[in-house]
């Protein structure tokens, strides 16, 4: 095996162990953030502490990771695909890797988003449902005019005093709407993610560069990871409003008052003022 494919496969098990270890120390985070995205019409949480604060009090300390078990199941995968796929592109659009080319690296980020969606749509769109249930459980559900995508894991009256599992999600979409239900927010998911690493790749890169040592051609763990910090904290607050997009976009459940989407354009048309209803 050559040093090259050495790298590449350090590469992905650090990605996959970064993965793994970032799931299990914010999802509580990602938890509040899919919540506070979702909820409109009426306000039930006042800001990331009141949610987790209500949802620790009213589901306990593991409601916090409720939908945490697909992102520990998918991460790795994503995190391989993404990593292998940036390296891949940048070795191929740039000659010499060592030079700092910031427009084949934008590329590369580029593609590593394109590619990484295969994995991240489908396990973005179970992780949601399973993260907004606790949410709904406590808001008043639409009526039985609800469209039928805002239903599709619902088994019967029973079910909606049932938790819902991953399992019994992605089995009644693919029955329902095959594949394409799985991949639902596929083109928000698009708009997220390869603006985050057009940006986040980059970045990281050129952060991180003036920390390599000559001796060992690498950074310090402490630079690294502070350049990872910040390269993922600018691009995560460049797409937050595309997120949002695609939360609401992704979510199958409405509250009572809470809009449907056609699309991505429709979800972006509609602002405040619409999800907003008189109380």
């Amino acid at each position: 095996m050559s040093s090259q494919d050495l790298s590449l496969a350090a590469k992905l098990i650090n990605g996959g162990v970064a993965g793994l270890v970032g799931v299990t120390c914010v999802f509580p985070i990602d938890l509040a953030k899919t919540r506070l995205q979702n909820q409109h019409g009426r306000d039930t949480y006042k800001g990331m502490m009141d949610c987790l604060m209500k949802t620790a009090r009213l589901e306990g300390f593991f409601g916090m990771y409720r939908g945490a078990a697909v992102n520990l199941t998918l991460v790795t995968p994503e995190k391989a695909i993404k990593l292998a796929a940036n390296d891949f592109f940048r070795h191929l659009l740039m000659e010499d890797r060592m030079q700092r080319n910031l427009k084949m690296e934008m590329l590369a980020g580029c593609g590593a988003g394109m590619c990484q969606v295969v994995v991240t749509c489908p396990m973005e769109m179970l992780k949601i449902q399973l993260q907004d249930a606790g949410r709904l459980a406590g808001h008043p559900q639409g009526s039985a005019s609800a469209p039928p995508s805002s239903r599709s894991y619902t088994t019967g009256s029973a079910s909606t005093h049932k938790r819902p599992s991953a399992t019994l999600i992605a089995w009644e979409l693919l029955r329902t709407q095959g594949l394409a239900g799985l991949y639902k927010g596929l083109g928000a998911t698009l708009l997220r993610d390869i603006p985050f690493s057009i940006i986040y790749f980059p970045l990281f890169a050129n952060l991180n560069n003036p920390g390599v040592s000559e001796s060992t051609g690498k950074a310090s763990f402490a630079h690294s990871f502070v350049s990872g910090c910040a390269a993922g904290s600018v691009a995560a607050v460049a797409v937050t409003p595309l997120d949002v997009l695609k939360t609401r976009i992704q979510t199958l459940k409405k509250g009572l008052g809470e809009d449907s989407y056609s699309g991505t354009a429709d979800c972006a048309r509609s602002g405040p003022g619409r999800d907003r209803q008189p109380s």
